[in-house]
Order: C-alpha cells, then sequence, then structure tokens
C-alpha cells in the first residue's frame, strides 16, 4: 500500500522531545542514553540493482505463489548471503506461509430488486467482491439489506452500529473510514481526522462477519478511502491470496467486496431512502442501523482454489555481545502479480510498492556488516503477502523465529519516495513510542526535521507490516520522506505524491519510470540503518508510551522475559 504522505499528529509532549533531541547531546530515551553511531555509505548500485531486477517484467509483479515469487525469494538469499549474513530459521533462509489461492470465475452481476426498479451493478466497473470462504461456489440470493453506517462495535466508546439488529444471513452496506474523518483536528470519538482501525476496511469486514452477515459491501468514497476506483478495481478483481485455516473461512461472511459511491446513491433512491441523510446521521453516537425495506441482493461466484506454500526470508547478523536481543528490519516483498492491462501491459511491476524497501533491506544489510557485528542481533525480514492483508507479517508474529518478548523493536520500510531529496521526514502514528527519540537523534544527525503527516484520515499505520508486531507489542517505527523537497518545496512534493497515487499505485505503471530521482530514498536510508544501529547498541528496552494501545501487550511480554 502506498505511504505517503502520511498519517497521524504528532503529542505536544512528543514535540518538546524532538526540541530536546535535536541538541544530539547525550540524547535519553527512557531513562537511558542513545548510543553515538557513525552512518557509513549505502550502496546506490545495489538499490538500483535489486529494486530494478525485482521491478522487472522477468519478475512478473512478484505475486505469492508463482514464478515471480521463485525468483524473488532466490535473489534475496543470494545478496544475504553475498552480504555475509547467516540464514536466520535454524539454518534455512526461509520460513512457510501457508496460503490459500482463490480467484473468483463466471462472477454474476450485484443485482437488488425490490426497489423502485431493478438495480444490476456490473463487476469490476461498478462493483467487485469476492469471499473469504474456501469453497468452490459462493451463491447469495434475495438477502435482506441494511444500511449499518460505519459498521463499528465499539463498546470501549459506547458505540455500535449494529444495536438491536441481527444480520445474519443479510448483506450489509458500510461507510468506509471513521464517522468523524472530517475532522480538521486528530481529536474525537475516532481520532477525528486520524483514522483508527474502525476506519479500515479489514476491520470493517471482521465485524460483518462477527455479526453473522452473509455479505458486506463498503461504499466507495475517493477521499476517505484514500484512494481511487481504479485501485479497488485492480486490487479486488484479480487472484485474492487468505491465510490457511484449518475451518477454511466457514465463520466469515461469503462475500465481501465493495461498490461505487453513486450505484449506493442509486441503491438508496430506490428504495426511497436518502442516501446523504443516512450518511450525516451515521456520524452520530446512537445511529441505529436502517434496512432498505423490501430490497434483496443477490450475488453468485465460483473460487478456482490453490493451495501454495509462500515464504518469508529471514537472514540475520548476529549480535557480538547480546546476539539473543533482536532488532528487526522489515519490508514486504510481494506486489500484486498480473494485473488488469492498461495499454497493453498486463504486469504490476510494484518499484516503488515494494521493491524500494526490498531492496534497502539488502542494502542496508551489506552496510551493517561492513560496520561490524552490533552488541545485539540485527535481523532482516522480507515478508510474502502484505498487499492480501499483511498475511506473511501476521504468520511470523504468530509463529516468530526469534521470540518476540526478546524483539527489541524494529523499522519497517514501505514504498521509499522515489520524489527525490527531502528536507522533512514523517513517522507514521508520530507520538505511539519511545523508538521516536532514536529517531530524532538520527534525523538531527542529517540536519533535517520531523513534521506531522498531512493526511492522517487515510490511517497508513494500519497498512503495513509494523502492524501485525504492534499487535503483539513490539514496538515498530515506521517513517518516510516528507514533501518538502530540497528541490521544488513542498508544492513539488505533493505533487510527486499525488501524481503517484493518481497515475502508477497499485498499477502497472508502479515500473522504474516511477522513480525520478534516487537522492531521497538514499537519504532515508541513511535514517534507517542509524535507528537499526542505535537500537541493536543500546540496552535500553523502549516501550509504547504510556496510554498507548499497544503498551499493555508489550508489557505482558515481557514479564519474565
Amino acid at each position: 500500500m502506498l505511504r505517503f504522505p502520511r498519517a497521524a499528529a504528532a503529542a505536544a509532549a512528543l514535540l518538546s522531545l524532538a526540541a530536546c533531541n535535536a541538541a544530539d547531546d547525550g540524547t535519553q530515551a527512557g531513562n537511558a542514553a542513545i548510543p553515538d553511531v557513525s552512518i557509513p555509505d549505502i550502496s546506490l548500485k545495489t538499490m538500483q540493482d535489486v529494486v530494478g531486477a525485482l521491478a522487472s517484467d522477468e519478475f512478473e509483479g512478484r505475486a505469492p505463489g508463482t514464478e515471480g515469487e521463485e525468483k524473488t525469494v532466490g535473489l534475496l538469499i543470494e545478496r544475504f548471503k553475498a552480504a555475509g549474513l547467516e540464514p536466520g530459521n535454524n539454518g534455512s533462509w526461509t520460513q512457510d506461509v501457508p496460503l490459500v489461492e482463490m480467484t473468483a470465475d463466471k462472477v454474476s452481476p450485484l443485482s437488488f430488486t425490490g426497489g423502485k426498479a431493478p438495480l444490476s451493478l456490473a463487476f469490476g466497473t461498478d462493483f467487485v467482491a469476492g469471499s473469504y470462504r474456501v469453497q468452490p461456489n459462493i451463491s447469495i440470493k434475495d438477502s435482506d439489506v441494511v444500511f449499518v453506517g460505519y459498521g463499528i462495535n465499539a463498546p470501549e466508546k459506547g458505540w455500535n452500529d449494529y444495536a438491536g439488529l441481527d444480520v445474519k444471513g443479510k448483506t450489509v452496506v458500510i461507510l468506509v473510514n471513521d464517522p468523524d474523518w472530517e475532522a480538521k483536528e486528530a481529536k474525537g470519538e475516532f481520532n477525528g481526522r486520524a483514522m483508527t482501525y474502525y476506519g479500515r476496511w479489514p476491520y470493517k469486514y471482521e465485524e460483518a462477519a462477527r455479526q453473522g452477515a452473509a455479505a458486506a459491501l463498503i461504499v466507495h468514497d475517493t477521499e476517505p478511502a484514500a484512494y481511487g476506483w481504479n485501485v479497488v478495481q485492480s486490487s479486488w478483481t484479480g487472484t485474492q491470496y487468505l491465510a490457511a485455516s484449518e475451518n477454511n473461512g466457514a465463520d466469515q461472511t461469503a462475500a465481501n467486496g465493495w461498490i461505487q459511491l453513486g450505484k449506493a446513491k442509486q441503491l438508496f433512491a430506490d428504495a426511497g431512502l436518502d442516501f446523504d441523510k443516512l450518511r450525516a446521521d451515521a456520524k452520530k453516537k446512537g445511529f441505529k442501523p436502517v434496512a432498505l425495506t423490501g430490497v434483496k441482493a443477490s450475488l453468485s461466484f465460483d473460487n478456482k482454489i490453490e493451495r501454495k506454500m509462500s515464504k518469508n526470508v529471514i537472514a540475520v547478523l548476529p549480535g557480538a555481545k547480546r546476539p539473543d536481543e533482536y532488532v528487526l528490519y522489515t519490508a514486504h516483498w510481494d506486489h500484486l502479480g498480473k494485473c488488469e492491462a492498461v495499454d497493453g501491459d498486463g504486469i504490476c511491476n510494484g518499484a516503488i510498492d515494494n521493491a524500494t524497501g526490498t531492496a534497502a533491506l539488502v542494502a542496508i544489510a551489506e552496510a551493517q556488516k561492513k560496520a561490524g557485528a552490533p552488541d545485539r542481533s540485527l535481523v532482516f525480514l522480507a515478508v510474502t503477502a502484505e498487499e492480501s492483508g499483511l498475511l506473511g507479517s501476521k504468520y511470523y508474529a504468530d509463529n516468530p523465529v526469534f521470540p518476540l518478548a526478546r524483539t527489541v523493536g524494529g523499522v519497517n520500510m514501505d514504498a521509499l519516495s522515489g520524489a527525490g531529496a527531502a528536507k522533512d521526514i514523517v513517522v507514521v502514528g508520530r507520538g505511539k513510542s519511545e523508538l521516536e527519540a532514536y529517531l530524532a537523534k538520527a534525523v538531527a544527525m542529517e540536519k533535517r526535521t520531523i513534521v506531522d503527516e498531512p493526511t492522517p484520515e487515510k490511517g497508513f499505520y494500519y497498512r503495513s507490516d509494523h502492524f501485525s508486531f504492534a499487535k503483539r507489542g513490539v514496538p515498530m517505527i515506521y517513517f518516510d520522506g516528507g514533501e518538502n523537497l530540497v528541490e521544488g518545496g513542498t508544492d513539488a512534493g505533493k505533487a510527486w505524491a499525488e501524481a503517484y497515487t493518481a497515475k502508477r499505485y497499485h498499477a502497472p505503471s508502479d515500473d522504474m519510470s516511477a522513480i525520478t530521482s534516487w537522492d531521497g530514498m538514499m537519504a532515508d536510508l541513511r535514517l534507517y540503518y542509524a535507528v537499526g544501529r542505535m537500537l541493536a547498541m543500546t540496552t535500553a528496552w523502549p516501550n509504547w508510551n504510556e496510554g498507548d494501545e499497544f503498551r499493555k501487550a508489550r508489557d505482558e511480554s515481557r514479564k519474565g522475559a
């Protein structure tokens, strides 16, 4: 997923902390001094060679379970070996990740009857849908339709969009993002402008399944979704990947999907309802779900099912003094593979997303090895199936090779900027953990600045692999170059990011031509290197800040460690 511009406002305490760190004289993280480190040259040639290979048509877009995966895994092992690292999984370079490959076939129109007029939506252009149930045929016939607002059930907030409603066997229509996403500040019931996990589409499908719905349809709206319909279409109309489960997804909805905003408005109008009014009502606590009385939904499709064993790639640089304490570098190697053709090009190469982050693992590994073993072990983890819902990182977090209680923290790298060198950097989820003190010191060394994320409503914190570890309590930091470019300033940086989102993100044009300059990502790699090195040279165990949602999980995991 695209990571720039980023999301979440900073707390006042973090602003003062950053100011303190800027002096770079005995910087503290909690009660421990942050070690001084030097930053060596990091190989531009490695970045260009690895990105060039991974983003070539030969690698077929790096979809899990394909020849593109085999070539990707082989290349990474070769490069980690050459860098002088060791295999990270008990003598193996890889960790098996069991996946189920699902491809929808013979998809019927999504039809609604019982309103003023029948409504038939075309697959791809009007709606997309797939199933989390591993079964060969999906059929939803004459299912009652209910509007459930934002589809949130948050007892701690006294909020339940399903209150008093039994949706078993029904089709629920859901709004994307949180109820207060239009707020100007990151304050409010659901963090205001800064999206919470309740606003993300995976949560909405999860909750619909818990409620027993037959189908869950999210209404696409470009601004709160953070991307256009073209991204939904390219991401949901090809082969999908699921985590293998013992019950084959029997507890999931039969169908999950998206519908175009205009079609949703037409559907509600045919049911005698005002969509815009109901959308406004859904923003208020106490909203009650609304049935589209008499309206029935029908949809059917076949599933082509294959079980595949994908791979996480794991390399380690053992620590010299405390090898049983681990610092993580993570990036996802996968992309969408072969996708809907645009101008005859049907390969989604994923150069920016995320050949850049994967290549960064290799380049930083080389530099760390040349600098000599740090006190703690450095783990370089290239994970699979991020594009399918963070499946590879979730599998590792559920089945860690190195104990999470002994994992100090780490750095996630995803979709590095190809816009050029920036004066600033943006932290995803700023204000969450003590790792930011390490970054602040590195930023001061490089004479750059940390700024707040300009689009917190897009919820990037919940959209990359660091989230899988955060849920388990492991502090992870995730940052990128900002928009204030050395050449062209903020206007140029914003224009580049917007053009990438509109024209290249999850499209065949995310190829090498998307990288207009290597200067920015190479400058950012210096920060990634420094933060990891600092963590590997300190004796501290940085934590989530007091009151953070992940603090409890970390405190519990560290008991007796």
